[in-house]
């Protein structure tokens, strides 16, 4: 089973290579981080373990769910007053020996757009309305761990986009056209604890899919190919402290639409209730730092994180997440 999963991903990551088109990628939405905490470690995650987040990451890593119910929900105000909401519901049934099950949702509000089109004045255009963009995706994803080791998961999601109405100029009016298209895309990955104190090893392929269009011009997904690592520095350090861990991560990403990113995450947990966060993106040169901090209690999290965005200001998130 290992051998054939592992020579499935030798070849597609060949065909990945092959096929890389920079800033030739639509639904770009689906590249954007919402999960206050991937967000405050530079979305270095890959290779985490029992993650509520996973569905949006690798979904191989609510594989060792160990709780019953998870369900997370998380607000980003991003740049240019763009809204994304996403939530997530995870269910591991019989202690996970049966596998576990996710469902994920990403909302996506563009705000109001002034719609023109072309005509024979002054300004070389008049108005027509105002258009309200949407994006949607909607997920099912299934993990289970095949021994005590090796997970694997995945998640088949639909996505649609409208970016509103066109109106087009014609001998006898105008008519109207609707700017609208869907898709179904996969997402599936790997985790791997080696044995070896916790490091742990992950991989993911996200929004694989078939070339879509608008009209005449086809494009595709950001697809986005991504390994990691991960592992507690404390289990390697002996610093005499009781109930904390210090995380560290890195995940190396190779996505269809922009050059490779090296993203460097660490998390410190104070008996699991306080976590300070941060990270940094080799290969970003907007959002390359982050930061964030997160409350554990009873079984409730309240998560939030803080990007610099250059010229943008800042991107702030928020996520609740609540499992029992």
């Amino acid at each position: 089973m290992k051998t054939l999963i592992l020579t499935f991903i030798i070849v597609f990551i060949s065909n990945i290579y092959a096929q890389q088109k920079l800033a030739q990628t639509g639904f770009n939405f689906l590249s954007v981080t919402c999960d206050a905490r991937s967000s405050a470690i530079a979305e270095a995650v890959t290779s985490f373990q029992n993650y509520s987040g996973a569905l949006f990451h690798n979904p191989a890593s609510m594989a060792q769910m160990d709780k019953f119910f998870n369900a997370n929900f998380s607000i980003n105000q991003w740049i240019a007053d763009i809204k994304h909401i996403t939530t997530s519901l995870i269910l591991s049934p019989f202690n996970g020996d049966m596998g576990v099950i996710g469902f994920s949702l990403q909302s996506v509000d563009y705000g109001e757009v002034e719609g023109t089109m072309v005509a024979n004045n002054e300004k070389g255009y008049i108005d027509t309305k105002i258009m309200k963009p949407t994006a949607l995706a909607i997920g099912l994803g299934y993990a289970k761990m095949l021994n005590d080791k090796f997970g694997v998961g995945g998640q088949i999601k639909y996505v649609y986009q409208k970016l509103g109405e066109s109106v087009i100029p014609t001998k006898d009016g105008t008519i109207e056209k609707e700017n609208k298209a869907s898709a179904l895309a996969f997402d599936f990955g790997t985790v791997y604890k080696t044995g070896f104190k916790s490091i742990t090893f992950g991989m993911s392929v996200r929004n694989f899919s078939k070339e879509i269009k608008y009209e005449e011009e086809g494009f595709q997904l950001p697809l986005n190919f991504i390994i990691g690592i991960s592992a507690n520095l404390f289990d390697f350090i002996n610093v005499g402290l009781s109930n904390q861990n210090f995380m560290i991560s890195v995940d190396y990403t190779h996505p269809r639409s922009r050059p490779e990113q090296l993203k460097i995450g660490a998390e410190y947990q104070f008996m699991n209730i306080l976590f300070l966060r941060g990270g940094y993106i080799i290969g970003n040169y907007e959002d390359n730092v982050t930061f964030g901090i997160g409350v554990f209690y009873s079984g409730f999290n309240i998560d939030y994180s803080y990007t610099p965005y250059g010229i943008f200001n800042n991107v702030q998130r928020l996520t609740a997440r609540i499992s029992f």
